[in-house]
């Protein structure tokens, strides 16, 4: 496809933000990645978000395969309106694709130089931040993930050469006696069960190099019970565990940032902290 960006977008006059950013979510998902960007980034930032429309979407792995070409129609669109950098929020579109891990690379890079806007997938975010931490050894806390869900997260991983020592979700932990009463929850859980799902996950594996979340967990930890994503609690978890811990969700906002020159302004766990604040746009 030949594409060329309006050249009027790269003037920074025309922008209404230095930076600007652009995100997408599963259908049926008031998604949380454009509020919890925001709040931790710097004040030039302007986030943007759409929704992929599937009026019948169930949430199962075939229909994310098969509407595979909605990401590009995404990044078409963010491009066309001035963005710098999208986010694809959802762990699961890498597998469930079929392409593999060098599949999604180029795919990735293919959006990227397509539409002059870098793109990057939460899945794939995450063997790129694993590499950046330089560890091998990973345990996989599956939160509210199906099984076929979950085991294909770890596929993914162990394709892209990492040992998974553990992984299992909240039902395989035994908080909940059953995978519907997980659904049930509608991926939003009591605070508590942050700390003791990862107490859990490092009981099964003490040599793991780093602790991993799946997908986009909410917790309610925050201020008057409101439900917040590994992101937020990461910090706190690192000082339990004494390991990195991350989440889908962090990883995605470290590969934007980064490629933004950007990093939070809020204090954060060990991945997003690595990220020198350049402010500008690289």
């Amino acid at each position: 496809m030949s594409y060329e960006k309006a050249a009027h977008w790269f003037e920074p006059k025309n922008k209404l933000f230095a930076q600007q950013v652009g995100f997408t979510c599963p259908p049926h998902d008031f998604d949380a990645a454009p509020s919890d960007f925001l709040r931790m980034a710097p004040r030039s930032v302007g986030v943007h978000g759409r929704m992929l429309h599937l009026p019948d979407y169930r949430h199962r792995l075939d229909q994310r395969k098969q509407n595979f070409g909605l990401l590009e129609e995404f990044v078409h669109c963010m491009a066309n309106n001035g963005v710098d950098v999208c986010g694809q929020v959802g762990s699961n579109w890498v597998h469930a694709s079929g392409l593999g891990v060098d599949g999604i690379r180029d795919f990735c890079e293919r959006m990227s130089d397509t539409y002059q806007t870098r793109f990057h997938m939460a899945g794939y975010a995450m063997v790129e931040a694993l590499r950046e931490l330089n560890v091998e050894r990973v345990a996989l806390n599956a939160a509210y993930h199906h099984p076929d869900w979950w085991q294909g997260t770890v596929g993914f991983l162990r394709e892209a050469g990492f040992d998974v020592l553990w992984a299992g979700n909240f039902h395989d932990q035994g908080w909940f006696g059953s995978q519907q009463e997980v659904n049930d929850c509608i991926w939003c859980f009591d605070g508590d069960l942050a700390e003791k799902s990862f107490a859990y996950v490092a009981d099964k594996a003490p040599q793991a190099d780093a602790y991993l979340i799946n997908g986009m967990c909410n917790f309610r930890s925050g201020p008057d019970g409101l439900a917040e994503r590994p992101v937020h609690l990461e910090t706190r978890l690192e000082e339990m565990l004494g390991k990195p811990v991350v989440g889908h969700d962090t990883a995605l906002y470290w590969a934007m940032f980064r490629t933004l020159g950007l990093a939070p302004t809020t204090s954060q766990g060990r991945l997003l902290s690595s990220l020198p604040g350049q402010g500008i746009l690289p």
